[in-house]
């Protein structure tokens, strides 16, 4: 049985280019993606308990034991209610717990969480500006090797832009190329 051919220990100057672009467009900028999806969702959740925060406060506000508001079941479709107890709220835990608070816990709650998911989408946006700078890191490296190559009369595509060969989700993910290594 012959053995494979050993593979060299340098790439043509053509394929190390290529490989760099894939790695950026199938690597670096679906990843970038889904920080970025991943930050906006956060985002949402930090809305909706900053407005949650907003009607309590108002609620603590207003003092009145009784209260007449329409709920969304689904579909726009709203029903009136009277809410007799104002004292009390449940509040969204997470994973689908729910935990009957007073109006002062629930703010206290809130806050916690809050701050939680500030620091959340601030680790976020330190992540998606890592992933920002490799991809600029290599953009520029492919640029200077794009004028390397043009001087030794070498054609290649002229913007590392260029390629972009495969589908974001059929690429591996950053983590996946990492460990192929």
């Amino acid at each position: 049985m012959a053995t494979p051919p050993k593979r060299r220990a340098l790439d043509a100057p053509g394929e190390k280019v290529l490989r760099y672009e894939a790695f950026i467009s199938d690597v670096l900028q679906r990843d970038l993606q889904k920080v970025l999806d991943h930050r906006d969702k956060v985002y949402e959740q930090l809305s909706k308990y900053l407005q949650l925060r907003n009607v309590i406060e108002r609620l603590q506000e207003a003092k009145h034991s009784e209260l007449y508001m329409q709920v969304d079941l689904g579909c726009n479709f709203f029903v009136d209610t009277v809410v007799s107890d104002t004292s009390r709220i449940y509040v969204a835990l997470g994973y689908g717990f729910f935990l009957e608070l007073t109006l002062a816990e629930a703010l206290k709650f809130i806050d916690r969480k809050s701050n939680l998911l500030t620091e959340l989408s601030d680790s976020l946006t330190k992540d998606s500006m890592n992933i920002k700078a490799h991809i600029h890191m290599l953009l520029e490296t492919l640029k200077s090797l794009h004028a390397f190559l043009s001087h030794t009369a070498l054609h290649f595509p002229p913007h590392p832009y260029c390629l972009l060969r495969y589908p974001v989700s059929k690429a591996p993910s950053y983590q996946e190329a990492q460990r192929s290594r």
